[in-house]
């Protein structure tokens, strides 16, 4: 079957204070018709398909040009859907739904007969989370489907954060994008595998393994491939394996003491201008007038360690930003403090293919 054809995309203003049913009666027929439909998390937007059609994961891997043994995320609107997809279930998912659901938590358990393989990637395990965003909530309710979601974007690309970055990849692919304004977290849920021993969280997100561990009274472990992943290992979950969140220019990080920092990014900017290179820094609020130098151009306030969701909300939007202006090389400062840091430091540094600069 051809997966690929061009089609009018539909795009929809929706209110998540006053959602409009009309609209979202029609978002929601598309889903059951098997057709895709692009709508707003809490986290980034998800481009989705109904979870219990293999047809319609195959229309995801297909849009995105994502391999398809790379798992999709099951989003449902109520707890009782997951022993519709999941079996086995460990009490550690109650209470892990009760307190961070709905919400930027993806747990991973073994999966029922009813979920095909097309969109866990070949797996035995399933990925589930419930969004805590109205439309996306009231999107699987109109569609009577549990609806998978993989970020909405074209492979290895930054996620969306707002519904003109999902237009830019994926017009003319998918039937529908709801835009229901900006995201307010940025990055992608958090994962956690519930099929292990000892859970584990592939994947850093807005909920830390110590607000998970506090919650299950016991050990959360993370998956030491999440900073260098094994590529040779098939992913559990999204994220574990393929390129991800890369512009189009290349981007290096450079960690080091505050004042080094800048100097080398103030150093390595000289260089590639003066080879004729269009330049971007990406730097903390407090650093901005380290690059005031009459040399670094682009240069991008990122947000503030001090207060982590500023770097988490805005960082793929950046990244496509420096890809709107032309930007060949970018430098980064790290962003490794705090409770979110390890999580956003993943984005970056596969967004920069692990090119980094201690100094």
């Amino acid at each position: 079957m051809l997966y690929n054809r061009r089609m009018e995309t539909q795009i929809i203003k929706i209110n998540k204070e006053n959602l409009d049913s009309i609209e979202m009666d029609e978002a929601g027929k598309l889903i059951a018709a098997g057709e895709l439909v692009a709508f707003p998390t809490e986290t980034v937007y998800g481009l989705g398909g109904d979870a219990l059609d293999p047809e319609a994961a195959h229309k995801i891997y297909a849009a995105k040009g994502r391999p398809s043994d790379n798992p999709l995320i099951v989003h449902i609107a109520e707890y009782e859907d997951m022993y519709r997809v999941g079996r086995n279930i460990p009490p550690q998912a109650k209470l892990l739904a009760d307190a961070f659901w709905p919400g930027p938590l993806t747990m991973i358990v073994e999966k029922s007969d009813n979920v095909p393989y097309a969109t866990t990637g070949g797996m035995d395990t399933v990925a589930v989370r419930m969004p805590n965003h109205p439309v996306a909530l009231a999107l699987i309710r109109k569609s009577g489907c549990l609806i998978a979601a993989p970020s909405a974007n074209t492979s290895g690309r930054p996620s969306p954060s707002k519904a003109s970055h999902v237009a830019e990849d994926l017009s003319g692919k998918i039937a529908m994008i709801i835009d229901g304004g900006e995201v307010s977290i940025g990055i992608e849920s958090t994962i956690i595998d519930l099929t292990e021993k000892t859970p584990m969280v592939l994947r850093p997100g807005y909920i830390t393994p110590k607000m998970l561990s506090d919650v299950l009274g016991e050990e959360v472990i993370i998956d030491p491939g999440i900073i260098a992943a094994d590529d040779t290992k098939k992913p559990k979950a999204p994220g574990m394996k393929y390129t991800h969140y890369a512009p189009k220019g290349k981007l290096t990080i450079v960690e080091g003491s505050r004042e080094d920092v800048a100097a080398k990014i103030r150093s390595l900017v000289a260089e590639k201008k003066a080879e004729g290179y269009k330049t971007a820094v990406l730097c903390d609020t407090d650093n901005v007038k380290l690059y005031d130098d009459g040399v670094c151009e682009n240069v991008f306030d990122a947000g503030t360690k001090r207060n982590e969701i500023t770097v988490s909300a805005g960082l793929y939007s950046l990244l496509r930003t420096c890809d709107d202006i032309g930007a060949q090389y970018m430098y980064s400062e790290s962003f490794e403090e705090g409770d979110m840091g390890y999580a956003i430091m993943n984005r970056l540094i596969k967004a920069a293919g692990h090119r980094i600069i201690k100094v």
